[in-house]
């Protein structure tokens, strides 16, 4: 276990944005470490770093891979982690989160909450606040599975992927495209990937038809965060030519600030009556075929095929979606033994 250390006990994972670079680095050896270990000597080959500890996982919205991701996890590092959706809790009943979430303190050792989409109505910074309120009122260490802004984990096995295809990834350009979907979706993984991506010094296109652009606030952090690794950060409206020569695209479909500020309740029908006008925006093979020809398709999932991408592509051997959701995987358990281990 050459690369676990002591140093993250305790701390937070909201954003990636708020740990160091070498943070992010050591979480990021720990994932492959683990992923080696297992695939050498299975799961008995793996420390049992969270003995008897219990992560509690707090659920506003579904979930497909990060609930099984996060509970495989923490079965693997010898611990338990705790289900709960916030239906089976009085929050919506007029309990305080400082009261529910200061129980968790002293039952366990760790706290994940997902709030986002639907849960919040789509709007802009609700589920990012109720997190950041939680982490106030515990000692344990509060990770972020999913808000209406970021999307840590996530971000960090899409990352490990990307890294795994291209080990020199400097210089290598990945696209975040906007792409059709018959659902509303929220900017999460969006926003934490272009974060981290410019961060650790690939270069990064972002492409959308005009209305769709990001927030502000997210768009100077990753200007500043281009500035200082020395990677070049793009938008465009022309997905053709942003896909040329490009290594990977990541194309997903992203709430509209309109939406994000008005809601869904009040704006959805709206919203997806302008989807419409971009139907052709999604990846075809055609696409494809623009990029490098060594590039591939990316996706958080779940993907919507025919719409996103076309199944052609998204079960080609150019598809990496199912690295990525293993993936997934060694990120959370890092994450958790980093922050978790050693905690009394």
């Amino acid at each position: 276990m050459k690369n676990f250390v002591y140093d993250l006990m305790g701390k937070d994972l909201i954003t990636t944005q708020e740990w160091s670079v070498e943070e992010i680095k050591i979480a990021l050896n720990l994932a492959k470490e683990f992923k080696w270990i297992h695939h050498y000597y299975g799961v008995e080959g793996l420390p049992k770093l969270l003995d008897r500890k219990t992560f509690f996982m707090l659920f506003f919205a579904g979930s497909t891979r990060t609930r099984a991701a996060f509970e495989a996890a923490m079965t693997y590092l010898g611990g338990h982690a705790q289900y709960i959706s916030s239906q089976e809790t009085r929050i919506g009943e007029g309990e305080a989160v400082k009261d529910v979430v200061a129980m968790y303190d002293r039952y366990g050792h760790g706290l994940g909450i997902r709030i986002l989409d639907k849960a919040i109505d789509y709007k802009h910074g609700v589920g990012n606040q109720l997190i950041r309120e939680a982490a106030k009122h515990v000692k344990i260490p509060v990770i972020n599975m999913a808000d209406d802004q970021f999307h840590p984990t996530q971000a960090l096995a899409d990352y490990m992927t990307f890294e795994e295809l291209f080990p020199n990834p400097r210089g290598k350009k990945y696209v975040i495209m906007w792409a059709y979907s018959p659902v509303v979706r929220g900017p999460c993984s969006i926003n934490e990937d272009l974060l981290l991506f410019t961060r650790l010094g690939v270069d990064v296109t972002v492409v959308h038809p005009p209305g769709y652009d990001l927030y502000p606030d997210i768009v100077e952090w990753a200007k500043e965060n281009a500035r200082s690794s020395g990677a070049t950060l793009e938008f465009s409206n022309d997905y053709r030519e942003a896909l040329r020569g490009a290594h990977a695209v990541f194309p997903r479909n992203w709430a509209s600030k309109t939406l994000q500020e008005l809601g869904y309740s009040k704006y959805g029908a709206e919203e997806l009556k302008n989807y419409e006008k971009f139907k052709d925006w999604r990846v075809t093979k055609d696409l494809m075929d623009l990029m490098d020809k060594s590039g591939v398709l990316m996706h958080v999932m779940p993907v919507f095929r025919n719409a996103e991408a076309d199944d052609e592509v998204v079960d080609s051997p150019r598809s990496v979606l199912y690295e990525q959701a293993e993936n997934g995987l060694w990120t959370k358990m890092a994450v958790l033994a980093l922050v978790m281990a050693g905690l009394k």
